[in-house]
């Protein structure tokens, strides 16, 4: 049990997570800190501060710049001039994260920048449910005689490869647009199995309209529509 509790935290104890705590200014209020004795600011933690400094560097590769944004958190966290407003201070443990950065982050707007984009990410499980969708291409009625380990491989290279090409500008536009919904039978969604409209509706806008049933391909608007 307790190797499950610390895989767990590994695994959402990375540095963009430590970026984001470190940008809450829920973390620095009173208030916060008093709940228990053994809290303490995220700048006084050694491997947060640790996994941050690592964050801000891979994001400001430009030396001049990565100083620029190290003063200005240090400006935050240590409630140091425009920072030592008393509104400013009380706020930290009361309002939204973003609406504080928007209201009291102007004097650092590197930090103000960073802070609005991180802490405005919402929690989703669609990372989840795409894997998942991809796990059922691999691994189906038809096809389920493969080990657990070769169908976690072929769902890893399938992920990565599709991360790969999406960069490329042909993705959405070449003959392998349709190729991370219907694999090679992409012309046919022929033995593809039943897809989820929500997850063509990331990717392909195009069909959103459409409607998968177990009796085939329909559309409400046109019975007769070409899949390209």
């Amino acid at each position: 049990v307790h190797e499950i509790l610390v895989d767990r935290w590994n695994k959402s104890n990375t540095p963009l997570h430590c970026l984001a705590h470190s940008f809450n200014p829920r973390y620095y209020s009173l208030s916060w800190l008093n709940e228990a004795s053994n809290r303490q600011p995220p700048h006084q933690d050694n491997e947060i501060s640790k996994e941050r400094k690592n964050c801000l560097k891979r994001i400001f590769p430009n030396n001049k710049e990565f100083r620029a944004v190290q003063v200005e958190y240090a400006k935050f966290s240590g409630c140091l001039e425009s920072f030592t407003d008393s509104d400013s201070m009380s706020d930290r443990g009361k309002i939204d994260p973003k609406h504080w950065w928007l209201l009291y982050g102007s004097s650092t707007p590197l930090l103000q920048k960073l802070a609005l984009k991180l802490l405005g990410q919402p929690s989703s499980s669609s990372c989840a449910e795409r894997n998942w969708s991809t796990y059922s291409f691999v691994h189906s009625i038809k096809r389920n005689k493969m080990t657990p380990q070769r169908a976690e491989d072929l769902v890893f290279v399938h992920t990565n490869l599709r991360l790969l090409s999406s960069r490329s500008p042909t993705f959405k536009e070449g003959g392998s647009k349709m190729w991370d919904v219907g694999g090679d039978h992409h012309d046919s969604f022929e033995d593809v199995g039943v897809l989820e409209v929500a997850n063509l509706s990331l990717d392909e806008p195009d069909i959103e309209a459409v409607i998968f049933t177990d009796d085939g391909l329909e559309n409400e608007e046109n019975e007769n529509i070409e899949v390209e």
